[in-house]
Formats: structure tokens, sequence, C-alpha cells
């Protein structure tokens, strides 16, 4: 291959790359209204009240609702609502400000966007070494995921997670529960078969001529609307690789219309939009305080409030989560925390390339979101999963593709307190996760990339994540059940509950079956008496 063909290449490559239920009153006056700098402030008390409507919020307002039990829900974000057509979500080939969450760090994907201040949907956290990225709106990080939902085996599970966690019970009992409210499904066979899936079919042959494993991946998406998109019925969302952020002709089962509108269904959950809570408290008789803000969709502040609470949910993600544990613990505003509190994070060992080969025939456009996985899960302590995921539509065939991988790692980042920016800030190892990327994942994209191909590795410009995980972990800061040691009332079940990875999976599947496991225990050993 001439020096400039493979330049060429190289470029094609980058540019792929780059392409509460109401108030209800607890023995306290109506809510009171003041003003403070021309915002107004209002004083509310609820009985719960949840942070985030992502995976474990979702899960803990409905099964709490099913219990009888009134649910604030507060979601920074805003609602994306979808339908055959619609145009809710940036397109991935045309990002706009609906990509950026207001206060994000501009540097996404590792360049600057540089778009007007709006409530969008992603938010970059830079910390040392790692930036986070953490999603916006009702939904959480369903909105924005490719949507793979994989059970992680047992003896990579157990090899994990605390064996009190009870592999047979969430086998049996968590992760089919929450696989029938996402409505998870493999696609169908005629789908793949389509010109538009060629990318996908040329992965799975590279893999099986690799001898490794290849599976189809659960998702939780009606693929009859990507059949109907290739029958020209609507316009393409999934047929062409632009719903990485976000689907915008509905079929998708993300947390917004599964959990949350089952929750809502219920006449019991309110949920809040263009909420950002700001601090946590414990009061002084033992409940609890949240500070937040209203916000418009510039991200500016349009009214201050104060909520009081028998029980907080915290389920903003591992970022925020953490963050905002960390931040009331350095301040004083909730003393005695854990002392594991802002240790063990992980970023489950993702890693994102991209695929250049001329000669392999990917095809454009490329249907997504997911189809073939690589499953290497032999080894309990060095498991990894490789995926093939489209890219974005382009003007011209750029004969590139893309693949993830994640998996187990050891590597492992602290939160500490900044008071001159009043912010827990990551602090990640340089090479924290260099054993299982060098030693595993890398290695497996080169056979399945062979000679001819070219991988840009996306990390290696730009560390990032898409999966947080730790920061107020199971065994550490918190029970299995997500109560936060010696803090009668305050729950962690969200990402910041895992051990720093999901067993060689993405999280979503986990994370949520484990908040399901948890509702199981809060309902019947918490209500009526934290909650």
């Amino acid at each position: 291959m001439t020096a400039i063909s493979r330049r060429s290449m190289l470029t094609g490559a980058a540019a792929a790359g780059a392409v509460l239920f109401g108030v209800r009153s607890v023995g306290a006056p109506a809510p009171v209204a003041a003003r403070v700098d021309s915002v107004p402030l209002s004083y509310e008390e609820h009985r719960v009240v949840v942070v985030g409507s992502g995976f474990g919020g979702g899960v803990s307002a409905l099964r709490l609702a099913q219990a009888g039990v009134p649910v604030t829900v507060l979601e920074r974000g805003m609602r994306w609502s979808t339908g055959p057509n619609a145009e809710t979500f940036p397109r991935a080939s045309a990002p706009d400000k609906r990509l950026l969450w207001c206060r994000s760090s501009p540097n996404l994907f590792g360049r600057p966007l540089a778009f007007e201040p709006f409530t969008g949907l992603v938010e970059a956290v830079p910390g040392v070494n790692m930036t986070a990225l953490c999603a916006a709106g009702v939904g959480g990080g369903s909105l924005v995921y490719q949507g793979m939902s994989l059970q992680p085996a047992e003896h990579v599970f157990d090899a994990h997670f605390p064996q009190e966690l009870d592999w047979a019970t969430m086998n049996r009992v968590h992760y089919p529960r929450v696989a029938r409210m996402l409505g998870l499904a493999e696609a169908p066979d005629d789908l793949i078969a389509s010109e538009n899936y060629r990318a996908a079919r040329v992965f799975a042959d590279r893999v099986r001529a690799a001898g490794m494993p290849l599976a189809k991946i659960p998702m939780p998406i009606d693929w009859n609307f990507a059949l109907a998109e290739l029958r020209g019925e609507m316009k393409a969302s999934y047929t062409n690789g632009d719903g990485a952020m976000g689907v915008n002709n509905g079929g998708k089962h993300s947390v917004d219309v599964t959990y949350i509108a089952a929750a809502e269904a219920t006449g019991l959950v309110r949920v809040e939009t263009l909420h950002e809570v700001t601090d946590v408290e414990r009061a002084p008789d033992g409940r609890w305080i949240v500070h937040a803000q209203r916000l418009d969709t510039t991200g500016a502040v349009v009214e201050h409030k104060v909520l009081t609470t028998g029980a907080l949910i915290m389920a903003a993600g591992s970022l925020n989560t953490t963050r905002l544990l960390v931040r009331a613990g350095a301040k004083g505003l909730v003393p005695d925390l854990p002392d594991g509190l802002g240790h063990g994070w992980g970023t489950n060992a993702d890693r994102i390339y991209v695929w250049a080969d001329r000669t392999a025939g990917f095809g454009a456009p490329q249907g997504g979101p997911v189809i073939y996985g690589s499953k290497n899960w032999d080894d309990p302590r060095a498991a990894y999963t490789v995926i093939q995921a489209s890219i974005p539509p382009l003007s011209l065939d750029v004969g590139s593709t893309m693949m993830v991988g994640y998996g187990v790692s050891d590597g492992r980042g602290t939160f500490s307190y900044d008071a001159a920016r009043d912010d827990a800030i990551l602090h990640w190892p340089e090479h924290g996760d260099r054993g299982i990327q060098d030693d595993h994942i890398g290695p497996a994209v080169h056979r399945i990339a062979g000679p001819d191909g070219i991988l840009l590795d996306t990390n290696a410009m730009f560390p990032s994540t898409w999966h947080p995980l730790g920061g107020a972990s199971m065994g550490a800061v918190c029970d299995l059940d997500g109560r936060v040691y010696d803090q009668p009332g305050l729950y962690v079940l969200d990402g910041a509950l895992m051990p720093g990875n999901t067993a060689a999976c993405n999280p979503s599947m986990t994370i949520a079956a484990v908040a399901e496991r948890a509702l199981d225990n809060l309902v019947a050993r918490d209500v009526g008496t934290l909650i």
C-alpha cells in the first residue's frame, strides 16, 4: 500500500471518528417563595427524592411507586420524545447544540465543539488523565447508548462482584426482569442480509476467521423500525448509522419509554426536568436536604429549590453521584461518610477504534446500531468484549467502520475535593487499563482487522470513557442494596455502586439488575421505616 493511500485512509478514519409525585407535604406548610439575587427560592417537602432518571433512577421510581410510595425524580436534562420521522435528536452526521450539555467541557471527542449553550445530551467531565462522558435527559445514558445489553457469564460475574449478590437469583429473577422491561431482541437475519449491513457481515467473517467467538448482541430495539426504514416507510435513523446520539424514529426501548413511563403511569411519580442538583446535606433531624436549581434550556437558573426528604436515592450516574457526595463530605454537609467514598472508580476498560480498510467492502451507509460482538470470557481476570458499530453517514465511502472494546481491569481512579473549584476532581492513573488493553483488547482488534486494516485508537488520542463506574462502590461505601453505611435514608443505585467494572459487559444490564434486586429488598425492609 502506498504512503498516499495509507494517509488518505487515516484521514477518512479520523473523519469517521470525529464524525415529587406532586409535592407531598409531610407535616409542613405549603412551599414558600423568597427572592435571592432576583431568582426565586422555594422550599418543598417530599417522601422520596431520586436524583437522576437513568437505569438506577428508573428502576427505583417504578418499584417504589408500585409499592405505594410517592416519588419525585429530579432530572437535570430534558425530555426527548421521538416517533417516526422525528428530528428530536441531533444526527451524528450533523451534530448541533442538542449534543452538548451546557456546562460540559467543549472537548467531547477530543476536539472543541462550538455550540451556543443548551441543555443537551452529553457532558464531558475532564479529570486528570481521563474524561468521563455523562448523559443528561429523561432516560439518562439509555438515550445515547448504543444499546448493547449483555448479561455477564457466571464465572466472570463471581470473580468481580460480591458472592452475596447470589448469581443464581440474579440469573433467574433480576436479569430476566430487565430483559423483559427493555424488550431485548437480536437483529433479524433479513435485516443483516441487506446492503446497509455489509460492515456487520464483514466483522462477523473476520471474527470467525480469527478463531474468536461470535454472537448476536441483544438490543433494546424493535427491529421492525429498521426494516420499515429499508422499505422506505420512514426516514433512515437506524439503517444509515445516524442514531448514535439518539434514535429519531422511535422503537428504541430506552428508560424513558419503559421504566419511567411505567412509573409515571402509576400516578405516584413526578419527574421534574431541568432540575440540576448542586448540593446534598443531612439535616440536624437526620432527614435529607437537596439543593437544586431549575434551568431554562440555555442553562440559566430560573429558580432555586430546597427539597427536604426522608429518603434520598442518588442515581445521577457514577461521575455526578460521586462528585456530589465527595463535595458533601468535604464541605461538612454530610458528616461521617465512609472512607471509601471517591475510590474504586473504573472506566470499564473502554476502547474505541476506527477500523479503515479499503479492501474490506464495509459499504456506505452502514446500518446500526450494533449487530455482532465477540465475547472473550474464558479467563475471568482478563475477560473482554469487542463489538462492531457503524459510522455516521458521510458524503463518501471512507472505507472505515468502528470497533469498540471493554473488559475487566484492575485500574482504579480516585476523586479529591478542590476547594477553589468547589468540585470533586477525578484522578486516573495514566496507564490504568494498560494490561487489558495492550494484552487482550488491542491484539484482538488487530487480529480482526487483519494485515490490510489500519486502526485508529481514539482513546490513545483522547483518553475517555462512556462507561464510568464506581466511586461509591458496594462493600466499600454501600451495602449490596445501595444503603450508604451509617447514613440512614441515603442510597446509591447507579453506576457509582459498581465495583469499577461490570464483568466484561457494558454496564446497563447489570446496573439495572442490581437495582432491581436492591428494590426488592428495600420495598420489603425499608418502606415504612427509612423510606
